[in-house]
């Protein structure tokens, strides 16, 4: 554990934002946000703030697109909360890295996925060598490519706008979320997959996005798949531990609220309660 002195880092930009200004660039996942309400209501407390970044392209009423903890902000919104403490970030690296999880899936019968995928209305199946499909990948000539147990590998083609892609894209996470298990890998190998997961059955691979794609999906309404794009945030702030019940409180004003957070936050500076860890951690209880 490397403890560092704060003066030396920027401290992350937390805010009290209204939820109605958050946009998420991805589906909630319905099966995490219950459990998450659950877990709000029995400790009542914020433990890690969702990161967001400006939406940009000449908004009226300044918006936040959502880069992680859509399904926080989906808790907050169903929960009625008029605003949420976030950590704001500029969307350019090296403080935001944008990568992509594919789906390694489990416990798949021999057939059945691509049976499924037959079933998906204006999405084409073709069957292609590896490098070919990597290659198809990565222009965008194809959404996404399956390499199967046996090694088959298909690529899957549709969509004539940035909506229909991710209609399609989400129709077939849709055929496996919710239904059959699978794990998220950022290697496009099913041998890498398996070296670790031993039940991989079949991988779902998935386009590597820009930053300003998905600030477009978000601001046109479209959705990516829950789970496919990877931010790897620099000075995340975690167990920051915000009471809900100030979230929740509609009696002060946006500004008053603000004022609390600059000064909450000024006195953890001022008592040395900040901690910046240059390492990469793992978490055991989220």
């Amino acid at each position: 554990m490397l403890l560092l002195d704060p003066s030396d880092f920027q401290i992350p930009d937390l805010r009290i934002i209204p939820v109605d200004r958050l946009i998420p660039h991805e589906r909630e996942d319905s099966r995490r946000t219950g459990a998450l309400a659950d877990r709000f209501r029995e400790s009542g407390i914020l433990k890690n703030p969702p990161i967001v970044t400006p939406a940009g392209g000449g908004e009226p009423d300044e918006r936040y697109v959502v880069l992680d903890g859509a399904n926080r902000v989906a808790t907050a919104t169903s929960a009625g909360f008029p605003h949420l403490v976030v950590q704001v970030v500029p969307y350019t690296e090296p403080q935001v890295r944008l990568s992509t999880w594919h789906h390694a899936l489990v416990e798949q019968r021999p057939g059945s996925l691509e049976r499924a995928l037959s079933g998906i209305a204006g999405l084409e199946i073709r069957t292609e060598h590896l490098g070919h499909a990597r290659a198809l990948l990565a222009r965008r000539d194809a959404i996404a490519f399956v390499v199967h147990g046996d090694g088959a590998v298909q690529t899957l083609h549709g969509g004539s706008d940035l909506d229909r892609k991710n209609t399609l894209r989400n129709a077939v996470v849709d055929l496996y979320r919710g239904h059959h298990p699978y794990h998220r890998v950022t290697r496009d190998s099913i041998d890498d997959a398996r070296e670790r997961y031993h039940d991989v059955t079949s991988l779902v691979v998935f386009p590597h996005f820009h930053p300003e794609e998905i600030l477009e999906v978000a601001r046109s309404g479209a959705r990516v798949p829950a789970g496919i794009t990877r931010h790897v945030i620099g000075w995340r702030a975690l167990r920051i531990n915000i009471p809900l019940e100030r979230m929740a409180d509609r009696g002060p004003t946006l500004a008053e609220k603000n004022a609390w957070l600059r000064a909450w936050v000024a006195e953890r500076v001022e008592r040395n309660q900040l901690r910046f860890y240059e390492e990469s951690t793992v978490s055991f209880d989220e």
